[in-house]
Protein backbone atom coordinates (compact mmCIF):
# COMPACT_ATOMS: atom_id res chain seq x y z
CA UNK A 1 0.00 0.00 0.00
CA UNK A 2 0.80 3.59 -0.89
CA UNK A 3 0.53 6.76 1.00
CA UNK A 4 2.33 10.21 -0.22
CA UNK A 5 4.97 8.00 -2.35
CA UNK A 6 5.82 6.06 0.55
CA UNK A 7 5.12 2.20 0.51
CA UNK A 8 4.03 0.34 3.31
CA UNK A 9 4.05 -2.98 3.85
CA UNK A 10 2.00 -4.79 7.01
CA UNK A 11 4.51 -8.07 8.17
CA UNK A 12 3.59 -11.17 10.45
CA UNK A 13 6.59 -11.91 12.37
CA UNK A 14 8.06 -14.77 13.07
CA UNK A 15 10.83 -16.27 15.26
CA UNK A 16 13.09 -14.88 12.41
CA UNK A 17 12.33 -11.72 13.46
CA UNK A 18 13.45 -10.44 16.94
CA UNK A 19 15.52 -7.50 16.01
CA UNK A 20 12.20 -6.32 14.15
CA UNK A 21 10.03 -6.89 17.83
CA UNK A 22 12.88 -5.17 19.52
CA UNK A 23 12.57 -2.00 17.25
CA UNK A 24 8.92 -2.15 17.49
CA UNK A 25 8.70 -2.83 21.81
CA UNK A 26 10.99 0.87 21.82
CA UNK A 27 8.31 1.89 19.27
CA UNK A 28 5.82 1.39 21.79
CA UNK A 29 8.00 2.46 24.60
CA UNK A 30 7.88 5.91 23.46
CA UNK A 31 4.65 6.56 22.02
CA UNK A 32 3.21 4.73 25.59
CA UNK A 33 5.69 7.23 27.71
CA UNK A 34 6.97 4.58 29.38
CA UNK A 35 8.98 5.65 32.81
CA UNK A 36 11.17 2.87 33.18
CA UNK A 37 11.36 0.83 29.41
CA UNK A 38 12.26 -2.86 29.85
CA UNK A 39 12.76 -5.15 26.65
CA UNK A 40 14.00 -8.90 27.64
CA UNK A 41 15.86 -10.73 26.34
CA UNK A 42 16.67 -11.93 22.86
CA UNK A 43 16.47 -15.71 23.30
CA UNK A 44 13.03 -15.11 24.99
CA UNK A 45 11.52 -12.52 22.48
CA UNK A 46 12.31 -15.36 19.71
CA UNK A 47 10.51 -18.23 21.93
CA UNK A 48 7.98 -15.72 22.54
CA UNK A 49 7.52 -15.22 18.82
CA UNK A 50 7.51 -19.05 17.88
CA UNK A 51 4.50 -19.38 20.63
CA UNK A 52 1.17 -20.10 17.91
CA UNK A 53 -1.19 -17.70 20.87
CA UNK A 54 1.21 -14.94 20.30
CA UNK A 55 0.07 -12.57 17.34
CA UNK A 56 2.69 -9.77 16.26
CA UNK A 57 2.58 -7.33 13.35
CA UNK A 58 4.45 -4.38 12.14
CA UNK A 59 3.83 -1.72 9.35
CA UNK A 60 6.92 -1.03 7.91
CA UNK A 61 7.55 2.13 5.86
CA UNK A 62 11.16 2.12 4.03
CA UNK A 63 13.22 0.36 6.96
CA UNK A 64 10.87 2.02 9.77
CA UNK A 65 8.88 0.88 11.73
CA UNK A 66 5.65 2.94 11.53
CA UNK A 67 3.53 0.75 13.88
CA UNK A 68 2.45 -2.66 14.84
CA UNK A 69 0.19 -4.54 17.41
CA UNK A 70 1.15 -7.64 19.76
CA UNK A 71 -1.94 -9.78 20.38
CA UNK A 72 -2.81 -13.38 22.25
CA UNK A 73 -5.39 -15.91 21.14
CA UNK A 74 -7.03 -16.91 23.75
CA UNK A 75 -8.68 -20.29 23.89
CA UNK A 76 -12.04 -20.69 25.25
CA UNK A 77 -13.33 -23.53 27.66
CA UNK A 78 -17.53 -23.18 26.86
CA UNK A 79 -16.54 -23.48 23.18
CA UNK A 80 -14.04 -24.71 20.31
CA UNK A 81 -13.02 -21.54 19.30
CA UNK A 82 -10.67 -18.65 20.37
CA UNK A 83 -10.51 -15.06 21.07
CA UNK A 84 -7.82 -12.84 20.36
CA UNK A 85 -7.19 -9.88 22.85
CA UNK A 86 -4.73 -6.56 21.37
CA UNK A 87 -2.50 -6.07 24.19
CA UNK A 88 -0.55 -3.08 21.93
CA UNK A 89 -1.31 -1.31 19.19
CA UNK A 90 0.31 2.37 17.86
CA UNK A 91 1.22 3.67 14.80
CA UNK A 92 4.15 6.54 14.90
CA UNK A 93 3.03 10.18 15.19
CA UNK A 94 4.75 10.57 11.90
CA UNK A 95 2.42 8.23 10.26
CA UNK A 96 -0.54 9.03 12.08
CA UNK A 97 -3.77 9.47 10.20
CA UNK A 98 -2.97 7.68 6.83
CA UNK A 99 -5.27 4.66 7.85
CA UNK A 100 -2.28 2.39 9.03
CA UNK A 101 -4.34 1.26 12.45
CA UNK A 102 -7.47 0.39 10.48
CA UNK A 103 -4.86 -1.65 8.04
CA UNK A 104 -3.31 -2.81 10.79
CA UNK A 105 -7.07 -4.48 12.58
CA UNK A 106 -8.48 -5.20 9.20
CA UNK A 107 -5.27 -7.09 8.82
CA UNK A 108 -6.13 -9.27 12.36
CA UNK A 109 -9.31 -9.47 11.30
CA UNK A 110 -9.19 -11.59 8.51
CA UNK A 111 -6.04 -13.36 10.18
CA UNK A 112 -9.04 -14.47 12.75
CA UNK A 113 -11.42 -15.46 9.98
CA UNK A 114 -9.04 -17.36 8.24
CA UNK A 115 -8.46 -19.02 11.66
CA UNK A 116 -12.08 -19.22 13.43
CA UNK A 117 -11.23 -17.00 15.45
CA UNK A 118 -14.52 -15.04 16.27
CA UNK A 119 -14.34 -11.85 18.57
CA UNK A 120 -11.45 -9.38 19.35
CA UNK A 121 -10.95 -7.38 22.05
CA UNK A 122 -8.88 -4.35 23.11
CA UNK A 123 -8.78 -2.69 26.43
CA UNK A 124 -8.50 0.64 26.51
CA UNK A 125 -8.48 3.63 29.26
CA UNK A 126 -11.35 6.05 29.28
CA UNK A 127 -9.16 8.85 29.44
CA UNK A 128 -7.54 8.17 26.47
CA UNK A 129 -9.56 9.63 24.12
CA UNK A 130 -7.45 9.14 20.92
CA UNK A 131 -7.32 5.56 21.54
CA UNK A 132 -11.44 5.50 22.29
CA UNK A 133 -12.53 7.38 19.16
CA UNK A 134 -10.05 5.05 17.23
CA UNK A 135 -11.58 2.21 18.59
CA UNK A 136 -15.15 3.05 17.70
CA UNK A 137 -14.56 4.57 14.58
CA UNK A 138 -13.59 1.02 13.38
CA UNK A 139 -16.20 -0.53 14.52
CA UNK A 140 -15.22 -1.43 18.09
CA UNK A 141 -18.51 -1.59 20.58
CA UNK A 142 -17.65 -0.30 24.07
CA UNK A 143 -18.07 -2.28 27.20
CA UNK A 144 -18.28 -0.59 30.81
CA UNK A 145 -16.23 -3.07 32.66
CA UNK A 146 -13.78 -2.78 35.88
CA UNK A 147 -10.51 -4.15 35.44
CA UNK A 148 -8.40 -4.82 38.18
CA UNK A 149 -4.74 -5.81 38.57
CA UNK A 150 -3.13 -8.05 40.81
CA UNK A 151 0.68 -8.46 41.12
CA UNK A 152 1.34 -12.15 41.94
CA UNK A 153 4.02 -12.34 44.49
CA UNK A 154 1.88 -10.02 46.67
Amino acid sequence: MKFNNKEFQIKRLGVQDVSILKRLLHLFQEIFEMEKPVITNESYLQKLLGKTDFIAYVVICENEIAGGLTAYELPMYYSEYSEVFIYDIAISPEFQRKGLGRKLLSTLKEYCRQNGIREIFVAANEEDAHAVNFYKSTGGRAERVVHFNYEADK
